[in-house]
């Protein structure tokens, strides 16, 4: 854990302009810097940088933040790797809190684990540039399959020689543990004796999200059927097979991009890709398709295209991973290549302009895909028909967004020609019996289960929108308050007889909302609210920075949202054309801001007691204190509207 005032240190070191311009070309626009968007693509610059508040907005994404924010969502970092980049790139030393003994035992096995993956995976490529065993068989290998040198280089792959102790012979003497290196599955033990783990065989390094290596894959080159053709590296406290993914190292910042993931099964189909441009590829490494590397997918992109071959296992491998898929709330197409191809060699036969068009044009949502597929093995069987509707309609339960299920419940009910009110029948049972298992074992009744929701075959209901919202009033105070929290107005007009005091704008507006005690309805507008009023209750000041870089999210992306503007004033000056900003008349924007939101408020509150006192007069009651609550709203309304400059018709 990286204690606070070393915190303190990197975001005092780092210059937010330096560290976004060496991922986005800045240009000087006003006091702010301009670039094009790195998460969309723009012709019209709309990402921009204040050096001065230390944030960026971009309005394309609308991302927006602080330093910090800015590499977490460029690089996919938490904040304390972000906070480590940001250290290292200022030299600024980090000194973590001392662990406990636990804790220092865990970190000092896994860092030592990396260490030794690291030296490995050297060793490993030395071996097969450098000697003429590594050339002559695994850089042979991997040129025969197709695959370039700048590919071979890029995934760090190597040769492990066919002796018994090479490796294990020049780890020890490199002073490594054994127990270690026996973790690792590099080097293993059988009788007292020490051999290599994956003698004779290609190396595919394995990466985590930070280009660390965190264990190997295998292959061999003999014919010999008794001999596993890959081998990976054992689980161990930094290798996680079901929380990894070949290849998501090198592709995760194309799979934002793109916005779209392809998954293929194996190393050598995610090199090919890659190497003729589709880099937005990953691979699950042989393994079942987890929960876990799906979520490490939805980092970058809710979509994910499965790429497999046309044989009939890879299509029931298809099946299993689409609803794991579509459970996990993302959005799921197949691309099923011709026969005999799988992604490495269909690479091979086409050039990427043709591979690109064929993933374009064959990509299927998985409905169509599945539906297909089944009512062809159906073939008019009502028996089997009946099976692949309830397998279509238990997928669809499992999307956890109610529209896109109706969606797909209108498209399955085109598809296999079953009406939908059949089809909605069905989805209700399944999404009821899913509700169910998730609370199979909890000591809750079943009455107290919340009823799963369903959909409903009347869309003729009547649908309710608020129309007296105050959102907009309640957002411009806010941005008021945050940028102009410093400035002074007074409360009339430079040229009246009587002068008022000069009143500082934040203090002003925190004293007239919280004097009426007026509460704010929009939920992320009143917890940011809350939060200025008691920071500036309790240290007298309002610091810009203590929210620029708040340890919530929610309030840190809204203050920065509230601080940023699309425009800049150009400078007009320079051609004797002046032109009046918010700041230069900030009491009329501060008077209008506040009055105007007290006069929704108001609004309301008349509505309210109209309503109150007709259903008293309804039953009889005497309507004589809501008529003289009436007469006082009116009166607070028409000196509300005075103050704004309107006229009131009646």
């Amino acid at each position: 854990m990286i204690p606070p005032h070393k915190v303190d240190e990197i975001l005092s070191a780092a210059r937010i302009d330096e560290v976004i311009g060496e991922f986005v070309n800045l240009k000087r626009s006003g006091s702010s810097l301009k670039g094009l968007s790195p998460w969309s693509d723009e012709k019209t610059p709309s990402f921009m940088v204040s050096p001065a508040k230390g944030i960026f907005k971009d309005f394309s994404s609308g991302k927006g933040g602080n330093v910090v924010t800015f590499i977490m969502e460029h690089e996919h970092f938490t904040y304390p790797e972000a906070l480590r980049w940001l250290a290292k790139r200022y030299n600024v030393e980090v000194e973590e809190e001392k662990p406990s003994p636990e804790q220092e035992e865990a970190r000092n096995e896994r860092e030592s684990l990396y260490v030794i993956n690291e030296f490995a995976r050297n060793w490993f490529a030395e071996k097969m540039w450098e000697s003429d065993e590594g050339k002559n068989i695994g850089l042979s290998y991997f040129k025969e399959r197709g695959f370039k040198e700048s590919a071979i280089q890029k995934f760090q792959l190597g040769y492990n020689p066919d002796y018994f102790q090479a490796f294990t012979d020049t780890s020890k003497e490199a002073g490594y543990k054994d127990k270690y290196l026996l973790a690792t599955g590099l080097v293993k033990e059988k009788n007292g004796r020490f051999y290599d783990g994956y003698k004779g065989r290609v190396i595919f390094p394995i990466h985590n999200l930070s280009g660390r290596v965190i264990g190997f894959g295998g292959r061999t080159l003999k014919a010999d059927k008794n001999i596993p053709k890959y081998i990976n590296s054992p689980e161990n406290a930094i290798y996680d097979k079901s929380n990894s993914l070949y290849g998501l190292y090198f592709a995760k910042q194309s799979i934002a991009k793109e916005d779209n993931c392809y998954l293929v099964e194996g190393y050598t189909d995610v090199i090919s890709f890659h190497q003729k441009g589709i880099e937005n590829t990953v691979a699950s490494s042989g393994t079942a398709l987890t929960k876990d590397q799906i979520k490490l997918i939805a980092r970058y992109s809710q979509n994910i295209t499965l790429v497999y071959d046309g044989d009939p296992a890879g299509i029931k491998a298809s099946l299993r991973g689409i609803d794991l898929i579509l459970e996990q709330g993302m959005n799921v197409k197949v691309i099923l290549l011709p026969d005999n191809h799988d992604p490495d060699s269909f690479s091979k036969e086409n050039d990427r302009i043709e591979i690109k068009e064929y993933l374009g044009k064959n990509a299927q949502d998985f409905i169509a895909f599945k539906a297909a597929l089944l009512m062809e093995d159906a073939a008019g069987d009502p028996i089997k028909t009946n099976d692949v509707v309830h397998a279509m309609v238990n997928s669809i339960a499992l999307i956890p967004d109610s529209i896109l299920r109706s969606i797909y419940v209108n498209e399955c009910s085109r598809l296999m020609n079953i009406s939908e009110s059949a089809l909605i029948s069905e989805l209700n049972k399944s999404l009821r019996k899913n509700h169910k298992q998730q609370y199979k074992g909890s000591s809750r009744r079943n009455e107290d289960f919340i009823e799963a929701p369903v959909i409903k075959t009347d869309f003729n209901e009547e649908k309710k929108f608020a129309d007296d919202t105050i959102e907009h009033q309640e957002r411009d105070i806010l941005r008021i308050m945050i940028n102009y929290h410093d400035q002074k107005f007074r409360m009339s007009q430079p040229l009246d007889e009587v002068q008022t005091e000069e009143l500082n704008v934040l203090d002003f507006l925190l004293d007239e909302i919280e004097g009426d005690d007026l509460i704010f309805e929009t939920p992320s507008y009143r917890e940011l609210f809350s939060e200025v009023s008691k920071e500036y209750d309790e240290k007298l000041k309002f610091d810009q920075n203590f929210f620029i870089h708040h340890e919530k999210e929610t309030i840190r992306s809204l203050f920065v949202d509230l601080m940023t503007f699309p425009y800049n004033l150009d400078n007009w000056a320079r051609m004797e054309i002046f032109v009046t900003s918010e700041d230069q008349k900030l009491r009329r924007a501060v008077i209008e801001s506040l009055f105007a939101y007290k006069s929704k408020r108001v609004e309301r509150m008349i509505r309210d007691n109209q309503a109150a006192m007709k259903d008293s007069t309804t039953l009889g009651s005497d309507p004589t204190p809501f008529l003289e609550k009436q007469m006082k709203l009116e009166s607070i309304k028409r000196e509300i509207n005075k103050t704004l400059g309107r006229t009131v018709l009646h």
